[in-house]
């Protein structure tokens, strides 16, 4: 029993650092990203690389790491509880309704996602305020503070939940999809090709795992079919985390009129996919690192 408590502890860690490494590695596209989705006034009239360049000068270079406080206090708990919770699920959908294979995956990845999303919101939501500030013109002075005043000014604890709607609708196909690809891709390469893309786990020999280069090209083909299928909710949640933050927030509050609201004023191409290049760049290298940091973390930690 001892084992299997340090089973819990040793997954949850894995998924944390998996998690940490993941974002750290695209924290600057993480920024440009919430300032070019809602239209910061700042860089709104500058493109993606653009505002990269733009953001060291205005802010200096930890200016691109602005708001990773609140990422990493969020992303731990965030990867850990989402890639343990991957793994109950799994089971529990194989034992108590008898599905197995692709569908399992996709479902057990749907549902860790959202639980991951629910339990880690008001720091993502608090992260969202810090990195949308411009040097010069700060509303909240750190994590706390920006805690209390969501709080005091927005409607107490609900204020931290807004824009919940379209993340938990939008998690549900990426989490789903970029598990299921990742599983899917993993199973079919060490079934046709084990010898070429496979090799025995370091803490485990008879349990075959992906080379860390096939691991990386997986998990960021997961990635970028999950994206593309969920990021205009993306877009929209941003949108009503920010409400009391923009200018329009009076037309962006609930996730039905915020889609239509951004869907008028700009576009399809400049309003519900603006930024989607830059979330390739950033998704892409995000999900390989995460799953190949979590595969590695999971040999590690003996874990297979």
């Amino acid at each position: 029993a001892a084992r299997r408590d340090f089973y819990w502890l040793r997954s949850f860690i894995a998924g944390g650092v998996a998690g940490c490494c993941a974002k750290t590695t695209t924290a600057p596209l993480d920024r440009v990203k919430i300032l070019l989705q809602a239209h910061n006034h700042h860089y709104k009239h500058l493109g993606v690389f653009s505002t990269l360049c733009a953001v060291p000068k205005k802010e200096g270079y930890l200016g691109l790491y602005k708001g990773n406080g609140a990422m990493m206090i969020r992303i731990f708990p965030y990867g850990a509880i989402q890639f343990m919770a991957f793994d109950q699920y799994k089971k529990v959908i194989k034992k108590h309704l008898g599905i197995s294979g692709h569908v399992h995956r996709l479902m057990a990845g749907s549902m860790a996602g959202i639980t991951a999303v629910i339990c880690t919101y008001p720091l993502d939501m608090v992260r969202v305020r810090l990195a949308f500030q411009v040097k010069g013109e700060h509303k909240y002075m750190g994590i706390i503070h920006a805690f209390k005043m969501i709080y005091t000014k927005e409607g107490g604890f609900s204020g931290f939940y807004r824009g919940l709607m379209p993340t938990v609708v939008g998690m549900a196909p990426y989490a789903g999809f970029s598990f299921f690809t990742f599983g899917t891709l993993k199973s079919i390469g060490l079934a046709q090709a084990p010898n070429l893309l496979g090799r025995p786990s370091l803490d485990n020999p008879d349990v075959l795992v992906l080379k860390t280069h096939v691991n990386l090209l997986c998990g960021g083909i997961a990635g970028a079919i999950a994206q593309t299928i969920s990021y205009p909710l993306d877009v929209t949640r941003r949108r009503m985390q920010l409400g009391a933050v923009l200018p329009d927030s009076e037309k962006c509050l609930t996730m039905v009129q915020t889609l239509k609201y951004v869907y008028q004023q700009h576009g399809v191409r400049r309003g519900l996919y603006r930024g989607l290049s830059l979330n390739y760049i950033r998704c892409i290298p995000s999900q390989a690192v995460a799953f190949t940091t979590y595969e590695l973390m999971k040999q590690f930690l003996h874990l297979n």
